[in-house]
């Protein structure tokens, strides 16, 4: 290669300009010197004869192209490069440099893995804190422990040999390209293990990425309810009415807005989509009750005035009661009408406890108070439904008695009627009725022939006779109630 080289710079340059500018003195023939040489002394040194001028010209164009040979290779070394010599080394350099360039390409989409791996099972610790998403922590763990040992021996591989040095060795570079190509085929198989992991992690990461996307949108309807709760509020207080009760609940919302805003990184996916979902369940609740509050307001003043009307004619009725019990202790005996005695002074006692409900109530809702306003007023109601009751009460038994008294008849066919119908019920599709039915019925018809035979003497107790023909009615009822039942469900 050497030889090759300096050839051709041999005649590079003998063709030069320097080279053609020196000048050469041709060589002219001439006639033979025949003058007598004088003899050589033995005992003087001899001198070398002179060349001739165009002796020492050729000489200096021959020695040109082998200075110049010289001189190429320190000027190739020069300058920090490289010598460029080839053979079995810079075979092997040129190995070990593409097995170092695979192994740093494996080291990257190594670590590229790992690092979106790593965002992956973020996203699951931050939502999810499962017995399986535990293990898989566990298990990305000891595949980060598989990833350092792995990249240790890549970065000592790259480490232990400086390929670009120029005294490498062919041996040195061997073993620099079998440390690399072992690193990176250990880097490739831990690169297979985690994509084998990411794999399985797809149920852990969906249920995860489903719970994120629910975030954004349940805290931004979070603060979109307790907005449009601020805005019923100040609607409301607008007409004139306070509704410091909803201000008070709305209030207490502001620790969960705080905890809102600073985020779930501080308190935790599924604590705040819960947090969240609550405050929009509360807000929206405060809303609704501040919209319908004016409506709520009228309502309870309809019902002030509905109620004093009413209790001022339980008032009247109430007076009545006395006459009817008079009609009732004359006609009829003790037993019929006993019971309605305390009627009276009772009537009075509700409708005075009803009155004095009903200013409560007004005051409650002058002070805008609405749950004790409206607790007020079903005390009222309660008590004047108890008060019409007990008045109504002995009217109808007036009415009843004087029914009966006058055509018992009517009362006992309609008993009867009752309970035969209620035999043939028991009879349908059957040669024998069933004791669980045939006995009530019996006991029935017994307890009807008893209040007949009680309607006999002087004065009888027609409201005893009455009381007993309804509990027959009721008894016949019951045993009619069961067979269709039975039948129903195919016994």
């Amino acid at each position: 290669m050497n030889t090759t080289q300096g050839g051709s710079r041999e005649s590079d340059v003998r063709a030069t300009p320097a080279a053609l500018a020196t000048p050469v003195t041709p060589r002219r023939p001439h006639a033979p010197d025949r003058r007598p040489r004088p003899a050589a002394d033995p005992g003087r040194p001899r001198t070398a004869p002179a060349l001739p001028a165009a002796a020492r010209d050729v000489l200096t164009l021959v020695a040109l192209p082998l200075l110049a040979a010289l001189a190429l290779p320190a000027a190739f070394a020069g300058g920090g490069t490289r010598r460029w010599f080839g053979g079995r080394a810079e075979s092997q350099r040129a190995e070990a440099q593409a097995a170092k360039d695979a192994a740093a390409a494996a080291f990257y989409e190594l670590d590229t893995a790992q690092r979106d791996l790593r965002i992956s099972m973020e996203t699951i610790t931050a939502v999810d804190d499962s017995p399986a998403a535990r293990r898989a922590v566990a298990d990305f763990e000891a595949l980060g422990r598989r990833v350092d040992e792995a990249s240790g021996r890549y970065i000592t591989a790259v480490d232990a040999q400086d390929l670009d040095r120029d005294d490498l060795e062919a041996a040195a570079a061997a073993r620099a390209r079998t440390d690399l190509v072992a690193a990176k085929d250990e880097l490739l198989n831990v690169k297979r293990e985690l994509d084998r992991f990411a794999a399985g992690l797809g149920p852990l990461l969906g249920k995860a990425e489903t719970q994120l996307a629910r975030l954004a949108p349940a805290v931004e309807r979070a603060r979109q309810a307790l907005l449009a709760a601020s805005n019923a509020l100040d609607a409301v207080r607008a007409s004139g009415l306070r509704a410091d009760d909803l201000a008070a609940r709305l209030a207490a919302l502001s620790p969960e807005l705080t905890k809102l805003n600073q985020g779930a990184g501080q308190h935790g996916v599924q604590p705040t989509l819960e947090r969240a979902e609550r405050v929009a369940r509360e807000a929206s609740a405060i809303a609704a009750e501040a919209g319908r509050l004016p409506e709520r307001a009228a309502e309870i003043d309809r019902r002030l005035v509905s109620l004093r009307t009413r209790a001022q004619a339980l008032t009247t009725r109430a007076g009545q009661v006395e006459p009817v019990l008079s009609e009732l202790r004359r006609r009829f005996t003790a037993a019929c009408w006993q019971d309605l005695q305390p009627v009276p002074r009772q009537a009075e006692e509700n409708v005075r406890q009803a009155e004095l409900k009903l200013k409560d109530a007004q005051a409650a809702r002058d002070a805008q108070r609405w749950p004790d306003a409206t607790a007020l007023l079903a005390t009222v109601r309660a008590l004047l439904n108890a008060t019409d009751e007990a008045v109504s009460a002995a009217g109808d038994r007036l009415a009843r008695l004087n029914a009966v008294q006058k055509d018992p008849q009517g009362e006992i066919e309609k008993t009867r009627f009752a309970i035969r119908d209620a035999q043939r019920l028991a009879m349908t599709g059957r040669t024998t009725p069933d004791p669980r039915h045939a006995r009530p019925l019996d006991e029935a018809v017994a307890r009807l022939e008893r209040a007949v035979e009680s309607l006999t003497g002087r004065h009888p107790d027609y409201w005893h006779f009455l009381t007993e023909t309804e509990a027959v009615r009721s008894a016949v009822a019951r045993v009619v109630a069961q067979i269709r039942e039975e039948r129903g469900a195919g016994h």
